[in-house]
């Protein structure tokens, strides 16, 4: 559900019951989105959140601590100049607007009483954070818009703050639009033209409010002036519930969260609803964010490492010639007496090797001995060339199936910890700074010591463990690892590490098939069927001198053919 002005309202009048003339001791920005103002009140300390992301913009009081920067961006130096130790005398809204108004008294630096305000706009990619003085003169704002620069309103220093415009009416005003219903849904009708009702509460509400009204023809689909105005009624009823606190936050089906009336007075039940919810929206956008920073960081690598591979290739294309200019030179030095015209281009000569005639070419510049002499030298450069090349190419290979196996770990990541494991693996045995010697900015959380939990399976009382990165692969495979357990890997592909437990104990060839399922699930196959993967013995298991994390050769193995399954 969208946070619109039902929810904000919610939120407000639960704020009203705690932080009315609670002092502000603290202000952090932790991240370029966020505000959190800690406030002391009745000898208790509250935290309020203010989020101004495109997506996640919303207010709610939090119980979660969050990492701050060592510096305090300028924002919060501005706020925390003006506002700590000012107290909370009012909090509002702007009728259903998404806008929540708090207003806070203090002293200046003269020690006069003065007003200011706090403005947090809830609207979208355009929401906002204002500090207005006691003549809503703005004195700065988190984000800055410009009439000149396609801005609908003036946003800055000194500039007098005007209230967004709205064509929206408020809901209690319902009956001007009874006759001007038309054919849209009523979760696109109500969105239109009512201030602070969201689609999202309508397509989540729909449900509860006909089996309130026992009305099972409302739908989504459905305008018509009795459901207009069940629904109508049913929002007014709820609202004048919020201002009484006598509503609840509950999760919807696809995981969205709606509001509803409850029969007595909740104590900040929709701000604690809100900082639970919101926190796993974060922690799963943070999630995806740092993944794809990951992702981008290692395929960039990748890239380069591709287009130097295709050079190589190049080079050995054109080293693979090299015979030829070798017998150029050994026919034009056993014909020298043929070849007494300094003018010649080309002659033809015949091949003692093959006995057929070829043409060789001559440059008219230099004498045939000389012609020789190149030829013989352009074969021992390319040869050396070929050799350095083709080491060249297999370190290549080596370090591109490396990333490739990286982008395999980043997939089947599944917390901040993984990708923090993943970042520590490549910051470590990959050259990852960019073209001006700087490592790219990933926002990496506090650095973990202790390696990262495998996943653990059961068959049949054997204990099967699974890699989940490539240093957490080599730890299982050659530290936790017995040297009679088994081995599995997908055969010629990245994967994952499975080692099956044994404990010195003979398993049954199902017990395998599982453990080589398993492993066909944990790689880059698994989305294949008839998978060959290859196991054995760990104490067949070796690991290359200075090869990178999770690489590894073995011998004496046996393939099965699997589709891949997650037990």
């Amino acid at each position: 559900m969208a946070f619109d002005g039902l929810i904000l309202r919610a939120v407000t009048q639960e704020l009203n019951t705690c932080l009315i003339n609670g002092k502000i001791q603290k202000i952090y920005e932790p991240n370029k989105n966020e505000i959190l103002l800690e406030i002391y009140c009745n000898k208790t300390q509250y935290c309020l959140s203010i989020n101004i992301s495109s997506s996640l913009y919303s207010v709610y009081l939090t119980n979660f601590k969050k990492l701050n920067p060592l510096k305090a961006p300028a924002f919060c130096m501005l706020l925390r100049k003006h506002l700590i130790g000012y107290k909370i005398s009012n909090i509002y809204t702007k009728g259903l607007e998404r806008i929540l108004i708090i207003e806070l008294t203090g002293k200046n630096e003269n020690y006069e009483i003065v007003t200011k305000k706090l403005i947090i706009e809830l609207m979208g990619k355009y929401s906002n954070i204002l500090l207005l003085n006691e003549n809503n003169v703005i004195i700065d704002s988190f984000k800055r818009f410009y009439i000149d620069k396609g801005a609908s309103r003036n946003i800055f220093s000194k500039c007098e703050y005007v209230f967004p415009f709205s064509n929206k009416i408020d809901i209690s005003n319902f009956k001007q639009l009874e006759n001007s219903l038309d054919n849209s849904s009523l979760s696109t009708f109500f969105s239109q033209h009512f201030i602070g009702i969201s689609k999202s509460f309508i397509a989540t509400s729909l449900d509860y409010c006909s089996s309130l009204y026992n009305n099972n023809f409302i739908s989504k689909d459905i305008l018509n002036k009795e459901s207009y105005n069940i629904l109508v009624q049913y929002i007014l009823n709820l609202i004048n519930n919020i201002n009484t606190n006598k509503v609840i936050c509950k999760i919807s089906d696809n995981d969205d969260y709606y509001l509803v009336s409850s029969s007595k007075k909740n104590s900040l039940q929709v701000n604690l609803f809100l900082d639970n919810f919101y926190l796993k929206k974060q922690q799963k956008e943070h999630f995806i964010s740092y993944r794809n920073e990951l992702l981008n960081l290692v395929n960039t690598m990748l890239k380069k490492l591709s287009k130097k591979l295709s050079f190589i290739d190049n080079k050995l294309i054109e080293c693979s010639n090299i015979d030829k200019y070798k017998l150029y030179g050994e026919l034009i030095t056993s014909n020298l007496y043929q070849i007494s015209a300094k003018s010649i281009s080309h002659i033809e000569l015949n091949n003692y090797y093959t006995n057929t005639l070829i043409d060789v070419p001559l440059d008219v510049t230099i004498t045939p001995s000389k012609n020789a002499e190149k030829y013989f030298k352009k074969y021992n450069k390319l040869k050396n060339t070929y050799n350095i090349v083709q080491k060249q190419k297999e370190l290549l290979e080596k370090e591109i199936n490396y990333l490739e196996s990286i982008v395999y770990e980043i997939q089947i990541a599944e917390t901040i910890k993984d990708l923090n494991l993943i970042y520590d693996e490549i910051n470590s045995s990959v050259n990852i700074k960019n073209n001006k010697g700087n490592v790219p900015k990933i926002q990496k959380t506090k650095k973990i010591k202790e390696i990262n939990s495998p996943a653990v399976y059961t068959i049949e009382n054997f204990k099967v463990l699974i890699g989940k990165n490539n240093i957490q692969n080599d730890e299982l495979t050659f530290k936790v690892a017995n040297k009679n357990d088994l081995w599995f890997h997908a055969k010629d592909i990245q994967g994952s590490h499975v080692i099956l437990i044994t404990n010195n104990k003979i398993p049954s060839k199902n017990i395998i098939n599982k453990c080589a399922s398993l492993a066909a699930f944990y790689s880059k196959a698994s989305m294949s069927s008839n998978v060959s993967v290859d196991y054995t013995f760990v104490k067949n298991v070796k690991k290359p001198h200075n090869s990178k994390p999770g690489i590894v050769i073995y011998k004496n193995q046996n393939t099965v053919n699997v589709n891949p399954q997650k037990i």
